[in-house]
């Protein structure tokens, strides 16, 4: 859920003020939290964790809602009828206007946009979820797409107030009066699935209110299975990227959505990313805590964290911030989490992230949370420190262990296959029509080798690519090459021998190889130095030249298509 809690946007309150809390709570020996919490997290005496009184119910709670969304995308599911036939209309009016009047045009990709979005929009709760998912995967989808569906996350009309008041007295059990001293009725975020409001406990602790919709979680079941069913009818049908075909995207929209319905699942998973950064000792990034006992599968009450919005990187600067040193500790902690346990935020974006007055950054809504399993976190370890060492078999293999190519893919015909070991080419110095040829061989290359993005993969690469665009605001002219050998220096230092033991080798000894990075970011030369600024130029360079070649086609096509009409003995 898109979330703003910030102090310049958080309403009046009245009641009861907060009780001063007790310095430096006992909870930091366990999580990142912030030192003076309103409350201290024991996790053994929160009794939403065990729903049954059950150890373990929690994970028992996750498999059963990961077999949910394998029921749900099952093709012989029977949807429902009705369902089918609206999104059918939807869906199917879009591509019909976009077929007409947009397709074989230099704005294609954005007319079809532009026409997806307001469909999604009247199909209700749980297109708009996936039209957010989409929104925050800059990079994995076409840049029109996320644009237009970036106009998604502020246009949720919030359900009115007796409504929220109904599902939390129904959720607690007992009167909205009885547990809250003050609870603001118009909604701090007003997203797919919940809504926040601003409250006071009557114990006087200040606390966000996460509401679950009332309807969503059957919309979401019925959609699903709607969604699996159509998905296949899409494909080939709609420009969008071969690897995020509509069935996969289905699939992982199904895996992350149905665990995002119990709130008892989000806030262990707060708790669980809060304990990965206290066992990596870092302390630059904080967890809201979840309350000890206010957690249903409908409602989360947590504590209420302010900051700067993420994208007020100006503000931050004027209070004496270091924007750069922010987004560099971001981005090792998210490292740390992913590859050391496994465990990171899925859904990172501008709304889900806050700067405090002291630097640190506060972590918000963890619905989607990605969560690897030991396999895959030494893959993902060994991706990592192949692009470091710049080894392409390291990487390739990773890619394979994580289930991007099938298990018995010949590593080094890959490579030979994609050119990956032919030396680097300058984009800029290629024409149109030879980035548009390199890019459709390696496409069919990709595809041949029954290539995709598994979820994990993909929430993984949504966020690198988050925060390799927060340089823009943050660090616009800080050395890109200079924090990759900062942040794998880090690591070395700080991990190495546990490292060291996951992939095999010595990295400590293993030498730092910035071609890879040269190459990656378009700059296969011996650069010494790369801001961001300079990958925005070059970027734009290249944007245009495929505009001018794209317009150049689409002149022709039409000349063509006029030729045919006049001459039709020549066509």
């Amino acid at each position: 859920m898109v979330d703003r809690m910030t102090s310049a946007q958080a309403p009046g309150t009245t009641g009861a003020a907060p009780a001063p809390p007790a310095p430096h709570n006992p909870d930091l020996a366990i999580g990142a939290f912030t030192p003076n919490g309103p409350w201290t997290v024991d996790p053994d005496a929160m009794p939403w964790r065990f729903a049954t009184g059950t150890e373990g119910d929690i994970d028992v709670l996750r498999t059963e809602a990961a077999a949910l969304a394998r029921r749900l995308v099952k093709p012989q599911h029977i949807p429902s009828v009705g369902r089918v036939l609206t999104v059918g209309l939807r869906l199917g009016s879009a591509l019909v206007g976009w077929g007409i009047h947009d397709r074989g045009t230099p704005g294609s990709r954005a007319g079809l946009s532009r026409r997806l979005r307001p469909a999604f929009e009247r199909l209700g709760p749980t297109y708009i979820k996936l039209g957010q998912i989409i929104s925050s995967g800059e990079g994995i989808f076409p840049e029109e797409l996320v644009e237009e569906f970036q106009l998604l996350r502020d246009r949720v009309p919030p359900e009115r107030f007796a409504t929220v008041r109904r599902t939390i007295e129904e959720e607690l059990g007992r009167p909205l009066a009885e547990v809250f001293v003050s609870f603001d009725r118009i909604p701090i975020a007003s997203a797919s699935i919940a809504q926040v409001h601003a409250a006071t406990l009557r114990t006087g602790e200040r606390v966000v209110v996460k509401v679950q919709r009332r309807t969503v979680a059957s919309m979401v079941r019925l959609d699903i299975a709607s969604m699996s069913w159509i998905a296949p009818l899409l494909v080939g049908r709609i420009p969008v990227t071969a690897l995020t075909n509509p069935p996969a995207l289905v699939e992982l929209f199904a895996e992350t959505i149905v665990e995002e319905l119990d709130f008892r699942l989000e806030a262990q998973n707060m708790l669980d990313i809060a304990a990965v950064f206290a066992g990596t000792g870092q302390r630059s990034v904080v967890v809201p805590r979840p309350h000890p006992e206010l957690v249903t599968r409908r409602v989360l009450v947590m504590e209420h964290l302010h900051g700067f919005a993420w994208a007020n990187a100006a503000g931050m600067r004027d209070a004496g911030i270091d924007t750069a040193a922010v987004l560099r500790s971001s981005l090792i902690a998210f490292l740390e989490g992913a590859l050391l346990y496994g465990v990171f935020h899925g859904d990172l974006h501008g709304g889900n992230l806050l700067v405090q007055p002291d630097g640190t950054v506060a972590l918000l809504d963890f619905g989607i949370t990605g969560r690897l399993d030991e396999f895959r976190r030494q893959a993902f370890l060994r991706l990592e420190m192949g692009a470091t060492t710049n080894n392409l078999t390291l990487q390739v293999e990773a890619l394979r262990d994580l289930g991007a190519l099938p298990g018995d893919s010949d590593v080094q015909a890959v490579i030979r296959d994609l050119g990956l070991d032919r030396p680097a080419v300058d984009p800029t110095t290629l024409t149109a029509e030879e980035m548009m040829a390199e890019l459709r061989e390696v496409t069919k290359a990709l595809l041949g080798y029954g290539a995709r993005l598994p979820k994990e993969l993909m929430l993984f690469v949504k966020d690198m690519l988050f925060l390799n665009g927060a340089m823009a605001s943050m660090a616009p002219d800080v050395d890109i090459l200079g924090e990759v050998v900062a942040v794998a220096t880090y690591f070395s230092e700080r991990h190495g021998e546990r490292i060291a033991r996951d992939v095999g080798f010595d990295v400590l000894s293993a030498p730092i190889d910035l071609d890879g990075y040269r190459a990656a970011l378009g700059f296969p030369d011996q650069t010494d130095s790369i801001t961001f600024r300079d990958l925005q130029e070059r970027r734009e360079l290249i944007r245009r030249r495929l505009q001018h070649h794209s317009e150049s086609q689409s002149r022709r096509s039409f000349l063509r298509a006029v030729y045919r009409l006049v001459r039709p003995d020549r066509g």
